[in-house]
């Protein structure tokens, strides 16, 4: 009985198709970002929780870093789904942050995307991939890939384009058919959830965090972070809108900022005060 068992399990391995065996295993393993060729989307739902602004001002950290300079980015806000509630104005901030390096898909979804995909043909036309941290719902990502399959149809799009997500509510609230398409069209990495520390990605969600002023020192850095936690303080909770408890108890949440980490091959950072530690300047 033992033996048939057995053979029955290594029967399901051996015939399990490669790919949906290998987008399992995919959240035990590192993104293999080419920082040479590869394009980095990240997108922010702003809706309705206030984490997206906290981890923009992380993101813009990370990217300050010598050792990031080179990566070619990208930012898009109002990547949101189906999710009831106010959205939260980050214009501000991005446009603090990112300068002109962003895209607004609250205010026009169909430029957004347009404007989005002649990025992602740019790259894909260099030999270059998409990797799409999806900090919020995949609808905005779906519309992308529409577009893309659309315009490249002799390209296989799911081998090039790679999305990454971290929180179950956020798949959630994307709408169905939304997610389910991304999922078949992409290579989509399911990774653990960046507001837990310990789980094989950082932790970035920490109510008790409060000095970051001691560590960043950058005048810009510094104006993007108060700008991001005044505008969090603002809108958290307010009008119907989520509360986030770590912002309200004065503390920090980038919890987003995982999904970039894995793409980069920094899943060693353990948590808030690590990340602040690394990359203060």
């Amino acid at each position: 009985m033992k033996f048939k068992t057995l053979l029955f399990f290594a029967l399901v391995i051996i015939l399990t198709p490669l790919k949906s065996y290998s987008i399992t295993l995919s959240s035990l393993e590192a993104g293999n970002f080419n920082i040479e060729k590869d394009l980095l989307l990240v997108n922010y739902d702003c809706k309705t929780d206030v984490d997206d602004l906290h981890s923009v001002a992380a993101f813009i950290t990370l990217m300050s870093d010598p050792a990031f300079k080179k990566v070619n980015y990208h930012a898009v806000a109002g990547t949101y789904g189906i999710q009831e509630g106010l959205y939260v104005p980050p214009n501000d901030l991005f446009r603090l942050a990112f300068g002109e390096n962003w895209t607004d898909a609250h205010e026009n979804l169909e430029s957004a995307v347009a404007r989005v995909k002649v990025l992602a043909k740019k790259t894909l036309a260099s030999q270059g991939d998409i990797w799409i941290a999806d900090a919020g719902q995949s609808d905005f990502t779906a519309a992308l890939v529409k577009e893309l399959q659309a315009d490249l149809p002799e390209l296989n799009i799911s081998q090039r384009i790679h999305v990454v997500q971290h929180s179950d509510w956020n798949e959630e609230v994307t709408a169905p058919e939304n997610l389910e398409f991304v999922k078949k069209n992409t290579t989509y990495h399911k990774i653990p959830d960046g507001n837990a520390v310990g789980n094989g990605t950082p932790g970035f969600r920490t109510p008790d965090y409060t000095n970051w002023k001691d560590k960043i020192t950058d005048p810009k850095l510094v104006a993007i972070w108060q700008l991001a936690i005044n505008l969090g303080n603002k809108y958290n909770g307010k009008d119907g809108r989520y509360n986030n408890e770590a912002i309200a108890a004065g503390g920090l949440d980038f919890s987003d900022l995982s999904e970039v980490c894995w793409i980069l091959g920094l899943g060693d950072i353990k948590d808030t005060a690590h990340f602040f530690t690394l990359y203060s300047n």
